[in-house]
């Protein structure tokens, strides 16, 4: 498991979906947040609705949740994280920190396999946008 800045927060980015959830405590049936290096790559694994393909593309930073109910966040090639991901094509992506609390870096950092830092350093931003996809409608979740 990765200790990452993501395009949006400090995260934990991990293949294996079970090990990002037991490190958040949290329910093991709630499905994990897929970041992709590509729309190439979203491809694979989820079908975009024809009526929403122009809003998914133009999109920055929102992540959507498809009619298949998995969940997926295509990264930007201007984003510093787009370096990272494309080397995995695609990773289960959470917040580094505890459900519902701020980012501690100690725990972070404990509850994380390899630590992965740029010249940045770690910071916080705002969270992405989270849209519902249906087939025929949308729905802003936050």
């Amino acid at each position: 498991m990765y200790l990452v800045q993501t395009d949006t927060t400090v995260g934990f980015s991990s293949i294996n979906d079970e090990k990002l959830s037991a490190t958040k405590q949290r329910d093991k049936n709630q499905k994990n947040l897929k970041t992709v290096d590509s729309f190439n790559t979203l491809k694979e694994f989820t079908r975009i609705p024809k009526k929403y393909n122009k809003l998914v593309r133009n999109s920055k930073k929102s992540t959507f949740i498809y009619p298949n109910l998995s969940s997926f966040r295509v990264i930007s090639k201007e984003s510093h994280f787009f370096d990272f991901i494309k080397k995995f094509k695609i990773l289960s992506s959470t917040s580094a920190n505890k459900t519902k609390e701020n980012f501690q870096y100690e725990y972070a950092i404990n509850n994380s396999d390899v630590e992965v830092i740029n010249n940045l350093g770690f910071f916080e931003t705002t969270s992405s946008r989270i849209y519902k996809i249906g087939k025929n409608s949308l729905t802003r979740i936050r």
